[in-house]
Formats: C-alpha cells, structure tokens, sequence
C-alpha cells in the first residue's frame, strides 16, 4: 500500500465503505428537519472518502443530493445514470493541475452513480456531503444486472463498477 495511503487512513481513522474504498464521517448536524411525509433527518452528513489502489465506488444511490469536494490525489471519474440526459460523467479533481476537472461535484438526489479514479495506480482523498443528512437505511447498491438492462448502452461501465 502506497506510504501516503496509509497515513490517511491512520491520520483519519478510516474504515471499509460498503460501496468500495474507505470513509470516515466527520460531521453530522445537530439541527433536524421533517421531510412532507414526517420523517425526520440530520440536516446534513459529512465525510472523507478514500479510493486507492483500483477501488471504486460502486453504482449506488441514496435520497439526498450529494455533493463530492476533491483534497488530493488524481482526479476522479465521477459517473451518474440520468434518465434524460443518459450518462453524465463529472471529472472531480484539482482544476490548478487539470483543466477538464471541478473541486466540486454535484449528485442529485436518487441518481444511480458510481466513481473510480481516472488512473488505477494513484489515490484520491475526497469529501462527500449530504443533505439531507446520509442514513444507511436510505443507502442502496444497485443491482448491476437490472441496471444494464436499464441502460444497455452503457452495460460494460455498469457491470465493471457493479
């Protein structure tokens, strides 16, 4: 494992993420809000995410809009599934080293999405925010299999990432 991985995961006491690579939460707001039909959330949820050595997250999806910010690393290939629009791919990375890249990536809400780092090799250190706040029980893996026949186009990229 590359020197510099281990010290941030050791530094921020990192752990296994369920989707691929390694997380630890940060914040979670002391502030609750009421959605229209009565549930009752944190007002918003904060992480750091690791990728390294040729992990990836996952197609996934969770209620709230999720905002990823880039610290260090290579870039990210961020990819969501839009029903309209198709396959959007955002590249989150430092936009000082990389032109086609964004500190800031914006996940709306219920989209399928999936990330990997656009070289295999290298490391990125990214934080995610929620809000509303992340739950676990609204946190869903896709099923790669009825995801492709959803989108047959793009059937390789979802089952690599699956």
């Amino acid at each position: 494992m590359n020197g510099d991985v281990q010290k941030l995961i050791d530094r921020f006491g990192l752990e296994p993420h369920p989707e691929g690579g390694h997380y630890r939460e940060t914040y979670r707001s002391r502030t609750r809000i009421h959605s229209s039909d009565g549930r009752a959330f944190d007002a918003c949820t904060a992480i750091y995410y690791l990728l390294h050595a040729g992990a990836w997250s996952a197609w996934h999806r969770i209620e709230a809009d999720e905002i990823w910010h880039f610290y260090s690393g290579v870039p990210v290939n961020i990819y969501v599934l839009d029903n309209q629009q198709g396959l959007i791919t955002h590249k989150l990375g430092d936009s000082l080293q990389t032109a086609d890249t964004s500190y800031q990536v914006v996940i709306p809400g219920r989209s399928w999405f999936a990330a990997e780092l656009s070289h295999p090799e290298g490391y990125a250190l990214v934080g995610c925010t929620v809000a509303p706040g992340f739950e676990f029980s609204l946190f869903e893996l896709a099923n790669t299999e009825e995801l492709a026949r959803q989108h047959p186009e793009h059937k390789q990229l979802i089952q690599r990432l699956g």
